[in-house]
């Protein structure tokens, strides 16, 4: 069979849309994402392993309910990174990882070497400094006032009082840094 289509060349919408009937395309959004929904899970546990389930989870949640994208509602990656966020905070109230998405796709479960873990590890560490150099491109209000919000957790409030401004002008900081942020991330 001749494949019409370069899948590697369609959007993440589209490798949805069309993983839901070919396998080939899901695959090409899983290796768009794996990466870095590793990183992001390593980050948020600490753990590598508990990363590599989490990710597994989130593809077999996602395959498992493809027609359930609706473009219409938002981007294939905040559709993905939503079932992620969604699976941290169910493995966290819970105390452990699900695998019932794989359970009923048929998968085997995940088996890591050594070299599978370290190449986890690596990656939430290339991520978290890659994060760290893209803020120092910020002009220098933003830059603290996302520094504060986002990496130290401070309250809106109280970063306020720091900056001797309105809570209203620290989240415009943070909002114009963090639209900034973005649109580096999608220019790599």
């Amino acid at each position: 069979m001749v494949r019409k289509t370069d899948l590697s060349r369609c959007s993440d919408e589209e490798l949805l849309e069309i993983g839901a009937k070919d396998g080939q395309a899901f695959g090409v959004l899983y290796d768009r994402y794996e990466n870095l929904l590793l990183a992001f899970f390593r980050r948020a546990t600490g753990h590598a392993d508990l990363a590599a389930d989490l990710t597994a989870e989130v593809f077999a949640v996602a395959l498992a309910s493809l027609e359930a994208f609706r473009p219409e509602l938002g981007s294939a990656r905040g559709w993905i990174f939503g079932i992620a966020r969604h699976e941290l905070a169910q493995s966290w109230r819970r105390g452990r990882v699900e695998a019932g998405a794989r359970r009923r796709l048929g998968m085997e479960p995940i088996m890591l070497s050594d070299e599978d873990l370290e190449r986890i590890d690596q990656l939430a560490e290339t991520a978290a400094l890659d994060s760290l150099s893209l803020l120092e491109a910020l002009p220098a209000d933003q830059r603290a006032a996302v520094r504060g919000r986002v990496i130290d957790g401070r309250e809106y409030e109280e970063l306020a009082r720091a900056f001797d401004c309105s809570e209203l002008v620290v989240r415009q900081r943070v909002s114009r840094g963090l639209r900034v942020l973005r649109a580096l991330v999608g220019s790599r």
